[in-house]
């Protein structure tokens, strides 16, 4: 028989993001947070974007910007998440 490990959701979550973007939309009930790369939607029932490394250039440099990948809650009414607590 297969060893079934739990996995808890705090161990996946990294940070959560503060944009623009994502302040707008928590006006939708939508949180955003950085996950880990090994993250899906399995184990998170969530909405998952991979974001891509990429390079930009920076002083006249080219720098590797890495890639990350977020998720995207969305909460039902009445339901909150307090980002100031931490985690």
């Amino acid at each position: 028989m297969p060893k079934i490990e739990k996995i808890h959701l705090y161990d996946k979550i990294l940070s959560p993001l503060l944009t623009e973007k994502s302040t707008n939309l928590s006006g939708e009930n939508k949180i955003v947070f950085k996950v880990r790369k090994s993250a899906n939607k399995k184990n998170l029932k969530i909405n998952i974007i991979n974001k891509q490394n990429r390079t930009k250039f920076t002083r006249g440099r080219k720098v590797k910007v890495s890639g990350f990948k977020k998720a995207i809650i969305t909460l039902k009414k009445g339901q909150s998440i307090d980002l100031t607590t931490g985690i």
